[in-house]
């Protein structure tokens, strides 16, 4: 029996996956590990001021991939919001916002020419994503964008 569930709650999920894991040893359980917007809202709201204005720049500067330095002339040192980008998906693994095996939205691009030493040339999102974070980002509201207004 194959059961494909769209359109529910994450609450729905969690209650759901919960009560097929009591039944693992009868069922082949997999999660759907795919961004959604839902997700997306969530994990941007998760993230420090610098990590997801760092998300932002990536999706809709860099239309999915931007440049580290042009990240540094904005944000400093990049540090602490890629940590923060880096811890985001773990803890909504922990919280039960996504399940195992979501993979992260960001990643980062390391300098081909340069393999032993692993400074970050760049940050990418996949083409798949971006319009999903574009949409949870124009959810959410810009920073530093003011509200459209009715003329």
């Amino acid at each position: 029996m194959k059961i494909t569930i769209e359109g529910a709650s994450e609450e729905f999920e969690r209650k759901l996956l919960e009560l097929l894991a009591e039944h693992k040893h009868e069922l082949i359980v997999t999660a759907d590990t795919e961004w959604t917007v839902e997700r997306a809202e969530r994990y941007l709201r998760s993230l420090t001021a610098g990590a997801r204005r760092f998300a932002e720049m990536v999706v809709i500067d860099g239309d999915g991939y931007l440049d580290a330095d042009q990240l540094r002339s904005v944000l400093g040192k990049l540090n602490g919001p890629a940590n923060a980008l880096a811890r985001a998906v773990p803890r909504g693994v922990r919280e039960g916002w996504w399940p195992e095996g979501t993979r992260a939205p960001i990643t980062a691009v390391y300098d081909p020419d340069n393999p032993s030493w692993h400074k970050n040339i760049a940050y990418e999102m996949n083409n798949e994503n971006l319009p999903i974070f574009r949409t949870a980002i124009a959810r959410l509201g810009k920073p530093n964008t003011p509200p459209a207004t009715d003329a």
